[in-house]
């Protein structure tokens, strides 16, 4: 099992806005795996401080979820967020060209692409923001 350094940017070669490590990565995954296993750890750690801590780094909750849950702020009721249904929607999210993810340096195009841990130091995601205006 592997570990990869992973890095949010907004802009490339900004610097990055959130880093995390996952931990007990196959030698080799591919790029929808690694996106998936990322949401699952951002959700565990969400839903570990019973939302009171900052939302999930690559999907938003939906306003429903906010909505429901009082997100942002402690809700002993609340339902924990569904890694599950985050990460189909990153999953779509990188179809669709809302971010895209850099390893090490080069860009990984296809969902089927794979990823050697071992050799890999840093997965950057980069997440587009829309044009105002355009």
């Amino acid at each position: 099992m592997a570990t990869l350094r992973i890095c949010d940017e907004s802009v490339p070669g900004a610097g990055a806005l959130e880093q995390l490590e996952l931990s007990g990565l196959p030698d080799v995954i591919t790029v929808e795996e690694l996106i998936r296993w990322r949401v699952r750890e951002e959700v565990a750690r969400y839903n570990a401080t019973n939302g009171a801590g900052k939302s999930p780094g690559l999907v938003e909750p939906s306003a429903k979820e906010r909505e429901l849950n009082g997100l942002g702020h402690r809700a002993p009721d609340r339902e924990p967020l569904n890694w599950e249904q985050h990460a189909d929607t990153a999953v779509r999210g990188f179809e669709r060209n809302s971010f895209f993810v850099m390893v090490d340096g080069r860009q990984v195009c296809n969902l089927s692409d794979e990823v050697n841990v071992l050799a890999a130091i840093e997965a950057v995601f980069i997440k587009l923001v829309p044009l105002v205006g355009g």
